[in-house]
């Protein structure tokens, strides 16, 4: 039987240092119970584990360097991994420019677009979610520009002490703007990601999509073509105000609050 627990968004470094640290904290405890088979995992241990973005608030790596913080959590990723456990992380928009230090040193599966994985008869589809979808044309068409080849050889050549609060500036900016819609949902319509899995399920069956980059938990159905509800999206919600995660025991997804 699988157990598998998935979390999202913790944007570590941000807002400062100290907010920081009190979360990576509680982020690890999470990690560490679904390890252990405590906590939300009192069923039993983890059998996979998914890290599904923006687990740092900024993150890019040079040859020789990468950011500075976060390495109580990188250890606990580590430990975790080395115990058997499978981790697989989700490249989010705000972590997307990783290079194989954390497959190499952590030890963790990397995915750069959505997945599908069967658990004992739930059929999910797992990513970040950021970039799918109508709508937000505007991102579309930075992520294209921030995962060229070209540009990220070129910012490579800016030394780290200017090349990385330089990136986290903009990227704590762009989160202040837009965090103010975090907290606001209408209609099911009116969410790109659940629009994208109404249009997924045309042509592929998927009982449950859980994706992330949202912050905010959301448990939605689905329908299908009939207008019969097909599947279901949660949303992971995150780990700056809600500090929600899924678990998905028996073939069931559970959203789970503390």
């Amino acid at each position: 039987m699988h157990r598998v627990h998935l979390a999202s968004d913790l944007h570590l470094g941000a807002p400062n240092a100290s907010d920081s640290r009190e979360r990576e904290l509680r982020f690890i405890a999470w990690l560490e119970d679904a390890a252990q088979g405590k906590g939300r995992a009192a069923a039993g241990p983890a059998t996979e584990i998914h890290l599904v973005g923006d687990v740092f608030d900024f993150w890019f790596e040079y040859k020789h360097a990468v950011p500075k913080g976060g390495v109580r959590l990188l250890g606990a990723i580590a430990r975790v991994a080395d115990s058997g456990i499978p981790i697989h992380y989700h490249a989010g928009n705000h972590d997307l420019w990783t290079f194989g230090y954390f497959e190499q040193e952590l030890g963790v599966k990397m995915h750069r677009e959505p997945i599908v994985r069967e658990y004992d008869g739930l059929r999910c589809m797992i990513g970040h979610g950021d970039g799918i979808g109508p709508g937000d044309a505007g991102y579309k068409r930075l992520k294209r520009i921030f995962t060229s080849s070209f540009l990220q050889s070129a910012y490579q050549l800016i030394h780290p002490d200017i090349g990385i609060p330089l990136a986290s500036y903009f990227s704590r900016n762009s989160r202040a703007r837009k965090g103010h819609l975090d907290s606001q949902v209408g209609r099911p319509e009116d969410e790109w990601i659940w629009q994208f899995c109404k249009e997924q399920l045309t042509h592929e069956a998927i009982d449950c999509f859980i994706f992330g980059h949202r912050h905010l938990p959301l448990d939605l159905e689905v329908p299908g073509a009939s207008g019969n509800t097909a599947g279901r999206y949660i949303n992971l919600g995150d780990w700056i105000q809600h500090f929600t995660s899924v678990r998905i025991e028996e073939g069931v997804a559970h959203l789970d609050r503390p």
